[in-house]
């Protein structure tokens, strides 16, 4: 098995959340009811829990002349993936942030864009050049 990753985070509201990642990203829902739901992020569990109001107060950062939020997640897709769901958004009209390529040249040269989720997460979509660089420093 390959090894799969999980992360728990407040939502402001749960059916939202689930036509968002639904609709407009293309992820499959796994288990949910009125409080809580599962989504299949390219194989990764991402579950959304009602928690009302919440602030991360999180600050952002510069890296390569460009602003990035500090606080978000996201996944790393193969070119043609990550194309395609590039593509997709796009076509919705939604507000794509930042697409750029980082480490241009260098170790870890990545393409990547960010979008907002309706609990305003920001979400990274990124693809490698080389896979094998993914950690390279």
């Amino acid at each position: 098995m390959d090894t799969l990753f999980h992360i728990s985070l407040p939502c402001n509201d749960v059916k939202a959340t689930k036509s968002f990642y639904k609709n407009n990203i293309g992820a499959t829902i796994g288990r949910y009811n009125n409080n809580w739901v599962d989504i299949n992020l390219y194989g990764h569990q991402i579950t959304f829990t009602n928690a009302g109001k919440f602030n991360f107060n999180n600050p952002n950062y510069v890296f390569e002349g460009k602003i990035l939020p500090s606080f978000h997640f996201g996944v790393i897709l193969e070119e043609k993936i990550w194309e395609i769901i590039l593509n997709k958004l796009k076509s919705q009209k939604l507000n794509l942030v930042t697409q750029t390529t980082f480490l241009k040249g260098k170790p870890g040269e990545h393409t990547s864009f960010f979008i907002k989720d309706p609990n305003d997460y920001m979400i990274e979509f990124k693809c490698f050049g080389n896979s094998k660089e993914i950690f390279s420093k």
